[in-house]
């Protein structure tokens, strides 16, 4: 079979648990509801069995836009449709990519050329939609991937007016994502017809191959922690969270002053900066990538041993989707978390989503201004004494490695956050023509703009 051969070429031995449950239901035509942790093979999962049915049902004469997937990321739609296109090869299938931040001119035109699978980001496909350039009357298929940030980060209005344009009898709709809150559920059981939800780990679970540690450390003392760390750990591909696109330029110049190779990526770069940053940092010797929560979501790059939450997120489903990026499929990985004082009520948001606490990290001589205001060290067996560690004196007189000082290395001094004030309601609306980044503030800040 066509579908057997690409895997072959590609790799793949034998189906993971997500797209052992999935594949079958779609396969019979069912609607379905997929939750499984990131890096178990959800894309694979829709894809596969997405490419069967539409090649069965293809009619050459009558070229039509039959499978439709939403994303929400550049990124993401990019890697969706990279996988359709490597399993796909050997089918006489067309699959085209469309999103924003770039030219819109080859994507129409390969729209034009005919289309059979179209893998595309809410507002673009919108703004295609209304200058009649997509039409997508005729889709039997409709996957939404990352079903919950699609919803959480504002794209709702969006989506009801994709879901209205597209047929809604002859129609099999899937949604797949990492956490599936209820909320989510309920609104998803609007647009899916007797689905049946599939799920291999527990809702909102983390990866048990990734090693989870938190620092606590002082806003003041992040840059040298995360320097430092860098240095010590020496990790083979790392990506670091950051809050802000501000805070990732600057964790940037900071690394670069340190002697740490580092590119950043997010929102305000341009689509051909992101994928040049990608590229670096998929290569041999990439650099250190900072990032803002847009990379957080299905990004597969193979060999990521380190996550760093440089941030801690306030929305705890996020740290999920974060640490997701190491860890994935056989491997195994570390997430490493820096917790401020005034992010201690993130942490605690956390602990109780995964339903465990985070052991707390003692590898280096870090304290908090809290600590330091109470002579209490944040870090579990630590003390402080004269601006130094205790615990550092007593292993490095064993000749141990041991904790160590912090090094005078160049920082960036970020002011101190407010709390931010709680919202009556996390349902955010986005204009259909504004950027992903608005709405990734929104949901990130907690708090409601106008």
């Amino acid at each position: 079979m066509p579908l057997l051969h690409a895997l072959a070429t590609e790799g793949y031995e034998k189906p993971t648990a997500i797209q052992q449950l999935a594949i079958p239901i779609v396969l019979d035509g069912t609607d379905v509801m997929g939750c499984a942790q990131t890096g178990t093979g959800k894309t694979a999962a829709f894809a596969l069995p997405t490419l069967q049915r539409l090649a069965q049902n293809r009619n050459p004469e009558q070229p039509a836009i039959r499978g439709l997937v939403l994303a929400p990321t550049r990124e993401l739609a990019a890697q969706i449709g990279q996988n359709f296109v490597a399993y796909g090869k050997y089918l006489k299938l067309r699959v085209a990519v469309i999103h924003g931040g770039v030219s819109q001119v080859p994507q129409v035109r390969a729209i034009g050329r005919g289309v059979d699978l179209l893998v595309a980001t809410p507002g673009r496909l919108l703004d295609l939609m209304n200058q009649r350039q997509v039409d997508i009357s005729k889709v039997q298929m409709l996957i939404i991937d990352e079903a919950d940030q699609m919803f959480d980060m504002g794209f709702l209005r969006d989506l009801k007016r994709i879901v209205s344009s597209v047929p809604q009898k002859q129609r099999q709709t899937l949604m797949f994502s990492a956490t599936m809150p209820e909320p989510i559920r309920d609104l998803a059981k609007q647009w899916l017809s007797h689905p049946k939800y599939v799920k291999v780990a527990k809702v909102s679970s983390a990866s048990g191959q990734v090693e989870q540690s938190v620092f606590h450390v002082s806003t003041q003392n992040k840059p040298k922690l995360l320097a430092n760390y860098l240095k010590d750990s020496v990790p083979a591909r790392s990506i670091v969270f950051t809050r802000t696109k501000h805070g990732a330029d600057n964790l940037v110049k900071m690394l670069l002053r340190a002697g740490i190779d580092a590119v950043a990526i997010h929102g305000n770069k341009s689509q051909n900066a992101r994928t040049r940053n990608m590229e670096r940092f998929k290569s041999e010797r990439p650099p250190v990538l900072i990032a803002t929560d847009i990379a957080a979501r299905g990004i597969d790059v193979d060999g990521v041993s380190h996550v760093i939450n440089y941030h801690m997120p306030e929305v705890p489903e996020i740290y999920i989707h974060r640490i997701g990026r190491t860890g994935r499929a056989d491997a195994t990985g570390v997430a490493v978390s820096f917790c401020s004082p005034e992010e201690r009520g993130d942490l605690r948001g956390i602990e109780r989503l995964l339903d465990a606490n985070i052991q707390v990290n003692q590898s280096f001589a870090v304290w908090t201004n809290s600590a330091q205001d109470s002579d209490e060290p944040a870090n579990k067996g630590l003390s402080v004494s004269a601006g130094r560690s205790k615990y550092s004196n007593q292993r490095s007189s064993q000749g141990g490695k041991g904790a160590r000082r912090l090094k005078d290395l160049p920082t960036t001094v970020e002011p101190k956050r407010k709390k931010p004030r709680k919202p009556s309601c996390f349902a955010l609306v986005v204009g259909e023509h504004e950027s992903l980044d608005k709405a990734e503030r929104q949901l990130l800040s907690g708090c409601i703009f106008p």
